[in-house]
């Protein structure tokens, strides 16, 4: 997972740049980089770790061009090196390009093996490369064409960011599966991977850009180019259910409201008696309120997070994920004890951390453990940009509920039903689903 963001503004861009970044820090926690023009050429900082560690007061100072380019990441296991870390620079043509990507290509091996092939040596393990690389040799003064035509050869998500010294591109591929938004007021363009980086800047005039379209924000203003005729909306279920802020308002779907109405409507599905309602803080809050509310049950915070601890889902290995729930969650005893509790998380992937956190809650004296996860069992590996373990590692793609249950120790657990889940999108048909069906909207063409 990651996220971007471009800007283009007269005044204050840097700033404006890190506020923006900051605000989707959720996306990607690894590393992160800013690429800022002069004008003439572009200039980047970058590195391992969080914005405000990145980006200190000395090296964010203005410079004369407008334009400005950022991207957070979450490194897949194994690879959170410094060579991969974005905005990525390319020099080509007499130009300079930058590029910011999230998602991920289903044929970046088939691509990148032609490549090489035919001499071609890459400097990094990224998909994005690859993507720069096809914009550069396609560019003949006409960065839309260009741009196009990489689509052309790409498969899978990718909602970009592409800066040149005057301008900046948004883009996003025919399925719209990672979302993408621009916004602008009379000083500030912005296009971002969600709208928390847009309204931060008191920027309220804001849409999604669609599947297929690219829009360039130059000196000109803001054109648009769409190509509606390869277009099949297949937007990622997974950003209402886990990924967005709550605020975030994707394709019409505020996530707030989505995860609260599914605790909502897990609770008409699978209603229990119980003292207490209690979320997996934070992403599980929501759908805690939701369930709470619906069934009349008390809500507590059960769990108490520490504050500084960024999201266990994203760290690059289990063991890593298992220490940072402890030092993220702890048990309050004087709440817990002697209590029937319903523990509300928005999924369960590999099942190790549910196992784990059901045990200290145990341990703080509740008498039961009710599991609700309010979206369906997780069992088909994501291969659009959502870091999951393969099929092997994926608990319901392996055992039932009833032996997921006996495994985590819960004294009972549900799932939300994908039907009842759906039923809070605008439309089922728009959005991807393969995480729960393995209906895969684009293939993968390599393992």
């Amino acid at each position: 997972m990651s996220g971007v963001v471009g800007i283009k503004t007269k005044v204050g861009k840097t700033q404006k740049l890190f506020y923006s970044l900051s605000s989707i820090q959720h996306r990607g926690q690894d590393a992160s980089g800013i690429i800022l023009s002069t004008g003439e050429n572009l200039r980047r900082i970058r590195g391992l770790g969080l914005v405000n560690e990145i980006f200190a007061d000395e090296n964010l100072k203005d410079s004369k061009g407008e334009y400005g380019l950022g991207h957070v990441r979450s490194a897949p296991e194994g690879c959170n090196q410094d060579y991969n870390v974005e905005p990525l620079v390319s020099f080509a043509k007499g130009n300079e390009f930058s590029l910011a990507h999230d998602g991920n290509l289903v044929n970046y091996k088939t691509l990148k093996k032609k490549e090489e092939e035919m001499g071609m040596a890459f400097h990094t393990y990224t998909d994005s490369e690859l993507i720069l690389l096809l914009i550069t040799r396609y560019f003949e003064g006409d960065i839309v064409k260009a741009i196009r035509r990489a689509m052309e050869d790409i498969r899978g998500a990718y909602s970009c960011v592409l800066c040149m010294p005057d301008k900046i591109v948004g883009f996003r591929d025919y399925n719209g599966i990672r979302p993408l938004m621009i916004g602008f007021d009379d000083e500030t363009t912005i296009i971002a991977s969600e709208n928390c980086s847009i309204e931060i800047l008191d920027i309220e005039n804001y849409r999604d850009i669609e599947a297929g379209e690219i829009v360039v924000c130059d000196k000109d203003g803001i054109k648009s180019y769409k190509e509606d005729s390869k277009v099949d909306c297949k937007h990622c279920i997974f950003e209402y259910i886990y990924t967005a802020r709550p605020d975030a308002n994707i394709e019409g779907t505020n996530a707030y409201m989505f995860r609260r109405r599914s605790g909502e409507k897990l609770y008409d599905q699978a209603p229990i008696e119980a003292d207490l309602v209690c979320p997996v803080p934070d992403s599980g809050t929501p759908s805690a309120i939701g369930f709470a509310q619906r069934s009349g049950i008390p809500f507590a915070a059960g769990l108490v997070r520490n504050r500084y601890m960024g999201r266990t889902f994203i760290k690059s290995d289990q063991k890593e994920r298992e220490l940072s729930v402890r030092l993220k969650l702890n048990p309050q005893k004087s709440v817990l004890k002697d209590k029937r509790i319903v523990l509300v998380d928005d999924s369960i992937v590999r099942g190790t951390t549910s196992a784990k956190l059901i045990q200290r809650i145990r341990k703080a004296g509740a008498r039961e453990v009710h599991l609700r996860v309010t979206s369906p069992p997780f069992t088909n590996p994501c291969y659009y940009g959502v870091d999951t373990p393969d099929k092997s590692k994926l608990i319901a793609a392996n055992l039932s509920i009833e032996e997921i249950n006996k495994k985590i120790g819960a004294d009972s657990l549900e799932f939300l039903s994908l039907e009842n889940m759906m039923e809070l999108t605008n439309d089922p048909c728009d959005y991807c689903k393969a995480c729960f069906t393995g209906d895969y909207p684009v293939r993968r063409e390599e393992k």
